[in-house]
């Protein structure tokens, strides 16, 4: 077994440690999940909803604990910890309104008797978790999941295994019966010897690179589940409108969670002329004014490091790239003299007429591009193999209609950021960011298969019904 550890971004002070699970202990865990399903997949859905609801209760007994691990293993701050705590618990009442309405029971009447639409479990579901929203991700697809009676394998991401640690303490208070729900800590070994086992679905948040590669792990197993969560190079045309509140939009995209949500804006879009020199030079001096600190800091900052400094030397090569193509530097990418590696500034590049990649640059990096007109602005928005999420700001109702028309993206938002969503709201891409199965209200559909049956309560004789039947 190896041991590994998880540290608070911002200090390198160490939160947690623990053993890798190994093939064995992998395998074991899902025979052992196998065996729950059998009872857990037929108990009452009522009986699944009290279990559901004593882990919402066990959240809220937990949040303060909860919330503080959350900041410290990924150095948000502590309000943005708080916060993904209270969704955690909002996760659960939208989940079972989403299950019922999505993926519920119904009846009608037909001349022979009835016919009925069912939804069946999977089976044992592997749940691989991110580190930027450590506990409300992975909620997201396990309440879903063990409402419809599936069982869960779940591994937390290396960089934030003690918020996992957190969520199985309070599934064991919630009272499941064994082999419901596992956390397994590891690595990428660990998660590969989990999809080498016998699962039946795999529903994975992360990144666009890795959701490639089980794409191609499972291209022979069909039978396997597939909700795939990904990343985005996400559009947002900033066209008109007083430029202070168009900054704060544009900043609240890019730059909240260190860049670190999948929705992120990474593309500013603006036009050509005096009018897009404002709204960048607008977006610039509001970034300008954001606080970056530790989680426990007082007054609280806007956001924190990214999740370690390894992440923060790939974002520098990434930006030093960029600016190698001929990027010209509006904000500079720079480290933060007196603290860890980890911590960066939000940056600005002007990428206008560039061949630039079409990655996602997870962390607090936006690059702008200036276009003659409105069509080409939706054309430069589609111009990436993702799909997450967009955004259009103007107070042109007919611009809008002209883009939500046009663009290809799962979340798509008019004056309002591109981060913004709602658990009673789908959430997913295409293309590159996903494979159209969007999680949040609609987690329910992919946790569950429906069953279409017609029923009648006699054994009747249908021969009449036999066309050219011979006379006995």
């Amino acid at each position: 077994m190896t041991t590994f550890t998880s540290t608070n971004p911002a200090t390198g002070e160490t939160l947690w440690t623990g053993e890798a699970a190994g093939p064995e202990q992998v395998s074991a865990a899902l025979a052992v999940a196998r065996t729950a399903f059998e009872s857990w997949s037929v108990i009452p859905l009522d009986d699944r909803i009290a279990f559901v609801r004593a882990y919402k209760a066990a959240l809220e007994a937990n949040a303060d604990a909860l919330a503080r691990a959350i900041s410290q293993e990924t150095g948000k701050p502590a309000w943005e910890g708080k916060q993904e705590a209270a969704t955690m618990v909002a996760k659960i009442e939208t989940s079972i309104k989403a299950q019922a309405e999505r993926a519920g029971t119904r009846e009608q009447g037909m001349a022979f008797g009835r016919a009925i639409l069912r939804h069946r479990p999977h089976g044992v579901m592997a749940v691989l978790g991110p580190y930027n929203f450590p506990g409300h991700l992975p909620n997201g697809h396990i309440v879903p999941a063990l409402l419809a009676g599936d069982t869960v394998v779940f591994k937390p991401s290396e960089e934030t295994p003690w918020v996992g640690e957190l969520m199985a303490q309070c599934w064991a208070e919630a009272g499941l019966p064994e082999g419901v729900f596992q956390v397994l800590q590891g690595g990428r070994d660990t998660g590969a010897a989990l999809l080498d086992g016998h699962i039946d679905g795999l529903l994975f948040t992360g990144s666009a690179g890795a959701g490639a590669h089980f794409r191609r792990v499972f291209v022979d197993r069909p039978e396997v589940i597939l909700a795939l969560e990904l990343g985005g190079n996400n559009p947002l045309i900033a066209w008109d409108g007083e430029t202070q509140a168009i900054a704060s939009i544009a900043v609240q995209s890019a730059f909240i969670t260190s860049g670190q949500r999948c929705s992120c804006a990474r593309r500013l879009i603006v036009p050509e002329g005096a009018a897009g020199d404002a709204i960048v030079e607008a977006v610039a001096a509001m970034a300008d004014r954001l606080t970056i600190g530790a989680w426990d800091e007082n007054p609280e900052p806007t956001f924190g490091p990214l999740i370690s400094a390894t992440a923060a030397a790939n974002a520098h090569k990434a930006v030093a790239a960029l600016i190698d193509k001929g990027a010209k530097v509006i904000r500079p990418f720079e480290r933060i003299e007196g603290r860890s590696e980890a911590f960066v500034t939000p940056t600005i590049l002007d990428v206008t007429g560039l061949d630039v990649p079409d990655v996602e640059i997870f962390a607090p990096v936006l690059q702008a591009t200036r276009v003659p007109d409105f069509a080409a602005a939706i054309k430069a928005a589609n111009d990436t193999a993702f799909g997450l999420s967009g955004g259009l700001i103007s107070a042109d109702e007919t611009l809008w209609r002209r883009y939500a028309d046009r663009a290809r993206a799962g979340v798509l938002n008019w004056n309002r950021p591109t981060t913004g969503a709602a658990g009673t709201m789908p959430f997913g891409g295409l293309g590159a960011s996903g494979n159209h199965r969007p999680s949040a209200y609609y987690a329910a559909d992919y946790c569950a298969y429906p069953v279409a049956s017609f029923e009648a309560g006699e054994v009747a004789d249908l021969s009449g019904d036999i066309k050219g039947l011979k006379p006995a």
